[in-house]
């Protein structure tokens, strides 16, 4: 883990790693998960079925369970029955292909704490469940800063606002999760695979121009009265460091 990513660390509120357990029937978007999630330094385990989930449940006990709704045999709602019937109040996040407001308050009714949207970015759901986690209180910040910095660029991931030399830039929110990714890992050259595995997760459909698109946009927006801070390592990827 980065300087930066450790400035916003979470852990249990006695210090030891928060513990994560990934349920979709999908085993390589899991995988996806399974891997950002170890990036942030929690303890991960993963299950590719209902039955599977309710036996790791009962023994990991997980802080946070990101659960897919549409699985064969036991389905994700069916889980968190179950779950909430033995008396369980693990934070779930699910996962689903539907964006009907229906199948979103059916989910949270079922006792689901929050959802996201099949297509996601893995950056989504990185912030998503740091923030149900301290909505719920199962983890704290293990320092209080939410603030990246690179030298006069400043990213709140709390706030989401982000500023170079105290000038306010206004990012979408797919521009937002790129740069934070980028200012997570400063003076690291990161590869257009790696950016688009945490960025566009699997949906950006083997189009890796979209990275070279996303950095233009980045760079006119951040750079436009002030030094050079992204670059391009020829061949390798891209990478951010304070301006000299």
């Amino acid at each position: 883990m980065t300087d930066s990513a450790a400035s916003t660390a979470l852990t249990r509120p006695d210090g030891t790693p928060v513990r994560a357990l990934v349920v979709d029937d999908e085993a390589s978007l899991g995988e996806l998960i399974q891997m950002a999630l170890r990036y942030e330094g929690w303890q991960v385990e993963t299950a590719t079925d209902g039955a599977t989930a309710l036996s790791k449940a009962r023994t990991f006990h997980p802080d946070v369970i990101v659960l897919d709704i549409m699985m064969p045999g036991l389905d994700g709602l069916e889980v968190l029955r179950r779950l909430r019937a033995s008396g369980d109040d693990v934070a779930v996040l699910f996962l689903t292909a539907k964006d009907a407001v229906s199948d979103r308050v059916v989910g949270l009714t079922a006792g689901g704490d929050d959802y996201v949207t099949k297509p996601f970015s893995l950056e989504e759901v990185v912030a998503r469940l740091r923030s149900l986690l301290r909505r719920t209180g199962r983890a704290v910040n293990g320092y209080t800063d939410p603030v990246l910095r690179v030298g006069d660029l400043t990213l709140d991931e709390e706030s989401y606002e982000v500023a170079r030399a105290g000038r306010p830039i206004e990012l979408t929110a797919k521009e937002f999760e790129l740069l934070r990714y980028l200012m997570r890992n400063p003076r690291r050259v990161v590869s257009k695979m790696q950016i688009l595995d945490r960025v566009w997760s699997y949906d950006f459909e083997g189009r890796s121009s979209i990275v070279e698109i996303y950095i233009s946009y980045l760079r006119k927006k951040i750079e436009s009265d002030g030094a050079p801070m992204i670059h391009t390592v020829r061949g390798v990827g891209y990478l951010i460091k304070p301006a000299t």
